[in-house]
């Protein structure tokens, strides 16, 4: 589903990705770690198309996400790190706004969706005046939006209080069945609970992938023997 080759992305001197490569198979939930400026965001958007890599292979879908964006994103739901929702928009507005981008032609998606993510009490109110975690599970429909086959979340618990984080936490685990799920997080536990592979990713270099260790703590003694301080 992804295929990544000796992937780079250098800004000027310096190089946000170094020869990354990993593949991504469906049914996967890949919990993608790794310290501030590690280069978490820059792959996803490389994998989105967003960003052009200054060498390597990318692959989404058997086809080049820079060359046929349309047909990548049209099967991707995306949650960005800052969630960029129209505020002044009632949320079914800007979840219908997004099914007419999409091109979507089932009105009962949103209807669903809003049942599924629990935001039905929320639809006829204006997106700037919910929540933080509300305003998030909106993203979540928003990026589900056409029942896509991957998932990219950038730190979707970001700036949560632990309930709702153990909210959407549960809500990404009920979403992931028959899709693949990259979600980046600074939150280990999320990983221990959500994620059935890691990718751990330190100054551009995957430094670690594969199975998550077993049980309580081991994500976090990975992690720290992972990356260097």
């Amino acid at each position: 589903m992804i295929l990544l080759k000796s992937v780079s992305k250098w800004f000027g001197s310096q190089a946000a990705v170094d020869e990354i490569g990993f593949e991504a198979k469906k049914g996967e939930i890949i919990g993608f770690l790794g310290p501030n400026g590690a280069g978490k965001t820059t792959t996803m958007r490389l994998i989105l198309g967003l960003l052009r890599p200054t060498s390597g292979k990318i692959l989404v879908f058997n086809e080049d996400p820079l060359h046929k964006r349309l047909n990548v994103l049209a099967n991707i739901g995306y949650l960005p790190e800052n969630n960029p929702l129209y505020g002044e928009m009632k949320v079914w507005e800007y979840l219908q706004f997004i099914s007419d981008v999409k091109n979507l032609k089932n009105p009962t998606d949103i209807t669903d969706l809003a049942v599924q993510l629990d935001i039905e009490e929320v639809l006829e109110k204006k997106i700037e005046e919910l929540s933080r975690g509300f305003k998030q599970r909106v993203g979540l429909a928003a990026a589900l939006l056409g029942d896509p086959d991957l998932l990219i979340l950038d730190e979707p618990t970001s700036g949560l209080d632990p309930i709702e984080q153990d909210k959407i936490k549960d809500l990404i685990k009920k979403i992931s069945k028959n899709k693949t799920v990259i979600f980046s997080t600074h939150i280990l536990s999320e990983v221990e609970d959500i994620a059935s592979r890691l990718i751990i990713i330190d100054r551009g270099s995957i430094v670690y992938d594969g199975k998550k260790p077993k049980g309580r703590g081991g994500v976090e003694k990975l992690f720290k023997k992972s990356v260097k301080k």
